[in-house]
């Protein structure tokens, strides 16, 4: 494996990507940078099954030799609203929302419910496909509660509004650093890299 292709735009992951990957010694581009324009239908019904989609929509673009296409599919899933946004996170009261609002909406729904009913948990699952459409797919997430305000300046998307407990902050006030090694992103991301080292990809 030479390069890596993420299957995604967004700036603020391909950040965190190239944070949790720093010691990989690979270039590592996104999908645009790539040169690769695709308008992807989502339309799985699990993490799962929409990584792979991406993935292999992105790999059937690839031409070159040793190049493996990453896509991540991720999403807040909260206890109390029946697991709501979940794989509709990013789509969330539609894709062009910003999240401040789509934050605001949620505490606003869970306005008066107690700690212990505001569980929830952030999921990624992460699809690896090759040009010839080989797949393989792990998993991470992160447990925690969704708190009564946003916090916090680090981070993207949710993270402002899921608390852990066992840090008594947002996952939007950690450190970047300490962030990676906790996220679900990062776990899932470390899965794969064993995965992919164990098949010599």
């Amino acid at each position: 494996m030479k390069k890596i292709i993420f299957a995604t735009g967004n700036q603020d992951k391909m950040g965190e990507i190239r944070s949790i990957l720093s010691d990989w010694e690979m270039e590592i581009q996104s999908m645009r940078e790539a040169g690769i324009e695709l308008e992807i239908v989502e339309d799985g019904q699990s993490f799962e099954e929409n990584a792979s989609i991406k993935a292999k929509a992105v790999a059937a673009q690839v031409q070159e030799d040793g190049v493996v296409v990453l896509a991540d599919d991720s999403g807040l899933e909260i206890d109390y609203l029946g697991k709501e946004p979940g794989i509709y996170s990013a789509r969330y009261l539609g894709e062009d929302t910003p999240y401040k609002i789509k934050n605001q909406k949620i505490l606003e729904r869970m306005n008066g419910v107690p700690k212990e009913k505001r569980t929830a948990r952030f999921v990624c699952a992460i699809a690896a496909a090759d040009k010839n459409g080989e797949i393989c797919v792990t998993r991470g997430t992160i447990e925690g509660y969704i708190g009564w305000e946003p916090s916090g300046a680090h981070g993207f998307g949710y993270d402002p509004i899921f608390y852990l407990d066992e840090y008594g902050c947002s996952t939007a006030e950690l450190s970047p650093e300490l962030k990676n090694q906790l996220s679900h992103r990062g776990k899932a991301l470390f899965a794969m890299r064993q995965k992919l080292a164990e098949m010599a990809v």
